[in-house]
């Protein structure tokens, strides 16, 4: 139910105040110069409170970026904590950028602005930052925007959906020809290390990753069916991992149990 009131100003104008009540929700109230803007508020704000919209646009006015990025940096971040340092960094400069703002000011065209900067900018090494680098500072933003709309109810919906990335190219498929493989493998077995020559191998053998062969215990290999366990994978899920030939040979001569 809507009720609105005509008053005067103290030099005869007169202006209006509308207050929304529905049950279950807090009085809504505004003042406009115009009867006409008082009753399209009145329409626009019953429907919007009746189809569940009207509030989450008013904790948008309530909240700014700054501390939409420091809930996520203090809440969200913990459970990530491969990505956590290099997406904290991404997330205080969008902070830096944009910290100011309520996030009902936070628009598309906001976005643009700031990432044409970051795709212009150079990094710390004095380079100019690469396609896939501002790509990954707006995948850090668009996560952090989704959880304030789907877990926080703070926004409707993200602005960045109506965000371009720049293209990334293709890159470069590389691999080792036999002569820099034969000189690689002899510089690793005359390193002090004893384990570089044997972890180079497997790497070679299976295409594990770094972190996943540094992650590698006994229990995780099987020798009786030749494969390896890889419980902690770039996407998150287990990877069985065929062991064989010289890999396997290596692994199991050079490796410390």
């Amino acid at each position: 139910m809507a009720t609105i009131t005509k008053r005067l100003t103290a030099d005869g104008k007169p202006y209006y105040t509308a207050q929304v009540r529905l049950k279950g929700y807090p009085a809504q109230t505004a003042t406009f110069n115009r009867l006409t803007d008082v009753k399209n508020w009145v329409t626009v704000t019953e429907a919007a409170i009746k189809e569940g919209r009207h509030f989450k646009t008013a904790e948008a006015k309530k909240h700014t970026f700054a501390d939409l990025v420091d809930r996520y940096i203090k809440d969200v971040l913990p459970t990530k904590p491969k990505q956590a340092v290099r997406q904290k960094m991404q997330l205080e400069w969008w902070r830096e950028k944009m910290g100011v703002y309520l996030l009902s000011d936070v628009t598309p065209a906001l976005i643009v602005q700031y990432r044409n900067e970051l795709s212009t900018g150079t990094t710390y090494r004095g380079t100019q930052r690469s396609p896939a680098t501002v790509v990954r500072y707006m995948a850090a933003l668009s996560h952090a925007f989704s959880i304030a709309v789907n877990e926080w109810e703070w926004l409707e919906d993200s602005p960045t959906r109506k965000v371009k990335n720049p293209t990334e190219s293709d890159g470069r498929v590389r691999y080792l020809d036999d002569d820099e493989r034969a000189k690689l493998l002899a510089a690793c077995k005359e390193s002090s290390n004893p384990l570089l020559y044997p972890c180079v191998i497997l790497a070679l053998s299976t295409g594990m990753r770094q972190g996943e062969l540094m992650g590698l215990k006994w229990p995780d290999v099987n020798l009786k069916d030749n494969f390896l366990i890889l419980h902690k994978t770039k996407n998150g899920t287990r990877r069985r991992v065929p062991l064989a030939g010289h890999g396997l040979w290596n692994y199991c001569e050079n490796m410390p149990r």
